[in-house]
């Protein structure tokens, strides 16, 4: 990762936003507790003080969201440090994280779950954390979004070696809100993935806006970035759909793809026009149905803003930008074919049919009274025409400028207002050439123009399989056996004495090795070695990624000399599993200590004739109804059906969020 403390423009705009999103918890938190008095007191006083306070807190709490959307609007920061006249692109920041510290629950899950030595394990977790803190301050560049995808991939190995699905390891995450700020904090797994994932998308929009956007290489090196952002965008809405955190909920997620899209569209278009566009009428037309496609693109991106329940938390100044854009590509689409029309007469050698079907493509349909034939032949329908095209351009990039100039963020930026304001005085000075004393007899409007496009832009999904990453965890064993799924026994050492070179038993599997056709009457059944088992070590040589060939040639090797192997039997993981151990109330999962509660009370004499009484236990069922906030336990009582709630992965992820 980048050094966190290199004073880069971007670093100062990712610590701001570390800052204000540690505000925004404080206020979040005063708010919170603010309510909480204000629906518990019936004091008139307090509860006048407490409106007041809540009050404060609320404005306060929109001012920092208008300086976190000042934030994501920070677009010159992220655009190519090279002089250029193009309007900015808009990039997406990283979300922010807490530190995590994986030592004590890794440690002890490894001890208690793989019955290994922990400490060997050190400089795994290490190794581990250290990705994790590297993976917050990636370098802008393919070494960035590769740190970031092995850390996603890793977090596959992770999550099978070290979450079960039936209980938390104590680790918990917390990310930030992109957009509002707001922290959410779970013990998932799948939160930690998602965000990464996030933060992959949001690194190929830097990228792509990092780009020299005046040159070939760097508009394709843009496109290629902007499809692939659409892309991880893509991927984590179809792959996580019930994510707490609003930058990551599915309406925001299809917002931001459609604009990563319109994007690359733009950068298209400038590659078409980089080299410059030629005034001639074929290229004329290909460039006009080009900018209509950039500027239809837009306007789609501007309603999806302008949506519920996208629209109250998308920065505003996104959506203006998008509004300004739709409006200035489709000024100059118009500006284009007026060009056509005023520019190129045509002459007697040109091919007229070649031209109408060219102009032809562009409209749905012309103003009643207009054929095509007769407008290209009659200069004066012609330049009618032409005018009525520059009269839409001009007020398309009027409103363009008026949009701009009612948002304060647009308005500072310099060289969008520079663009608009070239763009508008072209098209002005093209439709003054034009006028003629008679203008007032021209009531001709200009019919919409058709987008179309040669290029067509599509999302690009990620090619997770070209990052190759080796699990952490690896000296665990094999994962299709040791992982958090699946229960075995502590290590049990067998001392095999082989009789006449016989072992008493053969060996079947991949690794690691499991006992087949086990002899009851050998020796090595007589020192508690069953059929099923599966062999970890050979003479203290760890043996879980050997073959069966690899491991009977080590047991054969030494011949009738004694011989020390260690097994482990899987555990049939539902039948070792209380039956209320999986069993969840109000969303909340029961202790250790109250499942062995309920063991206990099932271990009771059922020829006792006493009398039924309630157990502390049911104490939540009778209360369950007063009070949402109180942990409601199941009852022991005899006879009591219990409610099995079938979980998705996401389950835990809606109910357990802890928003401060």
């Amino acid at each position: 990762g980048c050094n966190p403390l290199a004073e880069t423009g971007r670093s100062k705009l990712q610590n701001q936003r570390a800052v204000l999103n540690q505000q925004i918890l404080r206020a979040v938190r005063m708010r919170a507790g603010a309510e909480n008095l204000l629906r518990a007191t019936t004091n008139s006083k307090v509860r006048e003080q407490v409106l007041l306070e809540l009050s404060f807190v609320n404005s306060d709490l929109q001012i920092l969201k208008e300086e976190l959307e000042g934030l994501n609007i920070s677009v010159e920061v992220y655009q190519n440090a090279e002089e250029t006249f193009s309007i900015p692109l808009v990039p997406l920041g990283l979300k922010e994280t807490k530190d995590v510290d994986f030592t004590l629950p890794l440690k002890d899950f490894i001890l208690e779950h793989y019955s290994q030595d922990s400490s060997e394990y050190e400089d795994e977790i290490a190794d581990l954390m250290d990705l994790r803190q590297a993976c917050r301050t990636p370098s802008r560049d393919e070494a960035g979004i590769e740190m970031l995808i092995s850390y996603f991939l890793q977090l596959g190995y992770v999550e099978n070696r070290f979450f079960p699905p039936t209980r938390h390891i104590g680790v918990l995450f917390t990310w930030y809100d992109s957009f509002t700020g707001v922290p959410v904090c779970q013990q998932n797994l799948l939160l930690e993935k998602a965000s990464v994932l996030f933060n992959i998308g949001a690194l190929y929009t830097q990228i792509g806006t990092r780009c020299n956007r005046q040159t070939q290489a760097g508009l394709e090196n843009a496109v290629d970035a902007f499809q692939k952002a659409a892309g991880v965008l893509s991927y984590l809405k179809e792959t996580f759909t019930h994510t707490p955190s609003y930058d990551m909920s599915p309406a925001m997620l299809n917002v931001l793809v459609k604009m990563m899209l319109a994007q690359a569209q733009e950068c298209v278009f400038e590659q078409i026009g980089l080299s410059g566009i030629r005034n001639e009428f074929f290229t004329l037309v290909k460039m006009t149905q080009e900018v209509a496609m950039v500027g239809e693109v837009y306007m789609l991106v501007n309603t999806a803003m302008n949506q519920e329940p996208v629209k109250e938390n998308i920065p505003y100044s996104w959506s203006k930008l998008a509004q300004i854009k739709s409006d200035h590509y489709k000024a100059l689409a118009h500006y284009f074919i007026a060009t056509i029309l005023c520019d190129h007469e045509l002459q007697p050698g040109d091919a007229e049919a070649q031209q109408e079907k060219a102009l032809a493509q562009l409209y749905a349909g012309l103003p009643e009274g207009l054929v095509l034939l007769a407008v290209l032949r009659d200069k004066v329908q012609r330049k009618q025409l032409g005018k009525a095209h520059l009269r839409k351009a001009v007020v398309y990039h009027e409103e363009a400028l008026r949009v701009c100039g009612l948002c304060k963020k647009l308005r500072n930026i310099e060289v969008l207002q520079e663009v608009l304001t070239a763009a508008h005085k072209r098209s002005v000075l093209k439709y003054a050439q034009q006028e003629t004393e008679d203008d007032f007899l021209s009531l001709i409007q200009a019919p919409d123009i058709l987008p179309q496009t040669e290029h067509k832009i599509e999302a690009i999904a990620p090619q997770f399989s070209k990052v190759k990453v080796k699990d952490f965890f690896h000296k665990l064993g094999p994962l299709t056996v040791f992982s958090a799924k699946q229960r075995w026994t502590a290590p049990r050492t067998i001392c095999l004495h082989p009789e006449a070179g016989e072992l008493g038993f053969s060996l079947k599997g991949g690794s690691p090795v499991q006992v087949y056709c086990l002899d009851p009457v050998c020796s090595a059944a007589s020192a508690g070695l069953k059929e099923g088992d599966y062999i970890v070590s050979v003479g203290g040589m760890d043996c879980k990624w050997l073959g069966v060939n690899e491991v009977l040639e080590k047991l054969r090797s030494v011949g009738k000399q004694p011989l020390e192997l260690e097994v482990i039997s899987c555990q049939d993981t539902a039948a070792s599993l209380h039956s209320k151990s999986a069993t969840y109330s109000m969303g909340m999962q029961k202790t250790y200590s109250l499942i062995c509660l309920a063991m206990d009370e099932d271990k009771i004499d059922q020829t006792k004739k006493a009398p039924l009484k309630l157990p502390f236990l049911s104490w939540g069922t009778k209360n369950r109804q007063k009070a949402a906030s109180t942990l409601c336990l199941p009852s022991a009582v005899a006879g009591s059906s219990q409610i099995k709630k079938k979980l998705s992965p996401f389950t835990l992820l809606n109910t357990e969020s802890s928003l401060y």
